[in-house]
């Protein structure tokens, strides 16, 4: 896992999450929307619960990186 890591560029995972996991940016970005559906207990659909996976999947890979310390900008030596 932390090879896979490793091998995406910081700032790779920093535009995805801000593209993919905020699009479409109005009215609201869709991962937030689908948080606040969670939170309500309203997340049933596959839909639903497909999107939140999809639009939350660029964040959890950002997240990870960073906690892991491989925040590195530049690309990594093999």
């Amino acid at each position: 896992m932390r090879q896979f890591l490793a091998r995406i560029p910081f700032h790779y995972a920093l535009i995805f999450a801000l593209s993919l996991g905020l699009a479409p940016f109005v009215p609201e970005p869709h991962v937030w929307q689908k948080l606040k559906m969670l939170a309500d207990g309203s997340l049933s659909r596959p839909i639903d619960i497909f999107d939140l996976c999809l639009h939350g999947a660029p964040w959890v890979l950002l997240i990870l990186k960073i906690a892991l310390g491989q925040f590195s900008l530049r690309a990594p030596e093999d």
